[in-house]
């Protein structure tokens, strides 16, 4: 029996990379986990079934302040003993590829991302910390890199979760890969027949997002706008005028009616793939997008949504208002029908038919089910890398 390690950078909640490891876990349910830290209290039960191995950082008081451990993180992935296993699969939005493998055994990274902070968004991350966190990223983002890039090609075979993505792994890694959008449970979202009186803007709130845009934007049209998510600075509150709402974190339950309530969603940020238009899109809902990043893969324009070209207040208000005299065209179960093209049993079944065929693996029957199941593999299913 070959004996598999999945590699997750960091387990505190369950978000879009979290559902990406459960998919690995119901593949293969005698996998070991291995992280930098873990919270067991937000972690769902099916997670909770593997045998779950953190590194030093752990007693280090990392479940909370991991984020202020960065400098240690390449010392503690590669403190992991990953020597009894021949598989292992590392999901890697921070640094998890950089773990260390048995010469003979097989890395697959899943990248969500590369390190953004030491990448592209590097100026944006500085330009928003702290004089402290500012100084110790300054110091550390050039060795960072470079052991990110000498990381890369400990990585057998990537796979990326957007078209946006491999094209950053290709320009920072130098390496191909297969993309295999994420999972999105399409089945928690339904359409609802009530009214539609507000934009909505939903997620963790951080610099790349750039929620101010969309607050700006209704604050100046005097629409109605509700944020949802934590981490809203008392200066992006000052920027809202009386039609905007801050409602921090809320239950499941209330996050998808918000969503199937909403006008529309406004997406303003780029990002790498984005699990929340998809969601919204599941709810009948059309989105609002920046025409840059994972949106242009999930946002069909003038069908599921509208693109707005510059990332600048005035073309927002410009969209919006389009979007004002242009919303009837908009058909909910159209919307929902391309949503449900990213259901989660498309990304198991695409997962599956990838680990079948990589050369180094006798894995066929093990990951691919039912000779029932079986599909024909597309040209890009058929060359991992």
């Amino acid at each position: 029996m070959m004996r598999v390690a999945l590699v997750h950078y960091w387990l505190v909640g369950m978000r879009g990379g979290e559902r990406v490891l459960e998919t690995f876990c119901d593949i293969f349910p005698q996998a070991d986990i291995f992280t930098l830290v873990v919270d067991r209290s937000k972690l769902s039960e099916k997670l909770l079934r593997h045998d779950i191995k953190t590194s030093f950082l752990q007693k280090l008081g990392g479940r909370k302040h991991y984020q202020k451990m960065l400098p240690l993180m390449p010392f503690a992935l590669e403190s992991l003993d990953l020597t009894g296993y021949d598989l292992v699969i590392s999901s890697e939005a921070g640094p998890a590829k950089g773990i260390i493998t048995r010469p003979d055994a097989v890395h697959i990274c899943y990248c969500h991302s590369p390190m953004r902070y030491i990448w592209d968004l590097y100026p944006q991350y500085m330009a928003e910390a702290g004089f402290l966190a500012r100084s110790m990223l300054a110091l550390t983002a050039p060795a960072l890199r470079q052991w990110d890039v000498t990381t890369a090609h400990r990585v057998d075979h990537f796979i990326t979760n957007s078209d946006y993505v491999a094209k950053r792994v290709k320009k920072f890694y130098r390496r191909e890969s297969t993309v295999i959008h994420p999972p999105v449970n399409i089945s928690r979202f339904q359409i609802s027949p009530g009214p539609k009186d507000y934009y909505l803007c939903a997620g963790q709130i951080t610099p790349y997002k750039r929620i101010e845009l969309a607050v700006e934007a209704c604050t100046r049209l005097s629409l109605p706008l509700v944020v949802i998510g934590d981490g809203a600075t008392e200066k992006l509150k000052r920027l809202a005028g009386p039609t905007v709402r801050f409602l921090g974190s809320v239950s499941d339950v209330e996050m998808e009616n918000y969503f199937a309530g909403c006008r529309a969603l406004l997406y303003p940020g780029v990002e790498d793939f984005g699990i929340v238009p998809l969601e919204v899109m599941a709810s009948g809902r059309p989105v609002i997008a920046f025409a840059r990043g994972g949106a242009l893969e999930t946002v069909v324009d003038k069908v599921t949504g509208m693109f707005f070209h510059e990332q600048t207040v005035e073309a927002l208000v410009a969209a919006l208002e389009e979007f004002e005299k242009s919303c009837a065209q908009f058909r909910p179960f159209e919307i929902r029908a391309h949503a449900m093209k990213f259901d989660s049993g498309r990304f198991e079944k695409e997962l599956r038919q990838y680990l079948a065929h990589v050369p180094e693996l006798s894995l066929s029957a093990e990951v691919s089910g039912h000779e029932d199941r079986q599909v024909p593999t597309t040209k890009k299913e058929q060359h991992p890398v």
